[in-house]
């Protein structure tokens, strides 16, 4: 597979709606991931993230302006002990509700489909992060209608074992901007990792489209102490 640049298929792509990136830093020392949301309509642009315990979650900027909270306002990020989680919608609780109860990433979505948002039926997209004793792997989901058909659900997971360093994955909801707005295709894109939690922040950030960009979230977690540093940046200050 070759590898993308991702500032590249970010500054490339208006709309890809809602992305997950997770690998490895290129020292092969962190763990990494990235979650953004982006937004067309006023309800969607009228958020921020906030740090919530070890994870984050998405609150209104001005709940003035609040319309429809359904699928807007959830926790992107939580941490399970030793597993990072983070989606795209209010999946993060079912998926942390069923690996506590022992389930695994795959079962414990099997209770979920794609968003109720027709004629979108918007991807839900999740990925978890499990490091132990030094050693890394992740896993990535999508969730989607049968080409638009809300009739049937289309269930992908993509497992990656001891992951190499500098490679990471990224997966988002929408291949483009359009009505209505196309799913994601195939399986993630590799996507080239680096050292610096600020340059990488900055980079994607940056990249995003400036008229829909809402949220980003990254963070660096240490493969051997299991500290980590969080970045947060808000269109909306």
């Amino acid at each position: 597979m070759k590898m993308l640049s991702l500032e590249t298929e970010l500054k490339e792509n208006a709309y890809p709606g809602r992305g997950i990136v997770i690998g490895k830093s290129k020292d092969g020392t962190k763990a990494v991931t990235a979650y953004f949301i982006m937004g067309r309509s006023e309800n969607s642009r009228n958020r921020v993230f906030v740090e919530d315990g070890e994870g984050i979650r998405t609150q209104a900027f001005d709940p003035s302006k609040l319309t429809d909270p359904s699928l807007i306002i959830y926790a992107p990020v939580r941490v399970l002990g030793n597993k990072t989680i983070v989606t795209n919608g209010d999946q993060t609780d079912t998926i942390y509700e069923g690996m506590d109860r022992q389930l695994t990433f795959e079962q414990s979505l099997r209770s979920r489909e794609f968003e109720p948002d027709g004629p979108n039926y918007t991807p839900r997209i999740s990925g978890v992060m499990h490091i132990e004793n030094g050693k890394y792997n992740y896993a990535m989901s999508i969730l989607k209608s049968n080409n638009g058909n809300p009739d049937a659900c289309n269930r992908y997971t993509f497992a990656y074992e001891n992951p190499v360093a500098g490679e990471g994955h990224f997966i988002h909801t929408y291949m483009h901007d359009g009505n209505p707005l196309p799913s994601f295709e195939g399986e993630p894109k590799l996507v080239e990792i680096p050292d610096d939690i600020d340059a990488f922040t900055k980079n994607v950030w940056e990249s995003l489209n400036q008229d829909n960009k809402v949220s980003l979230f990254v963070r660096f977690i240490d493969l051997e102490t299991g500290d980590y540093e969080t970045r947060i940046v808000n269109k909306n200050q």
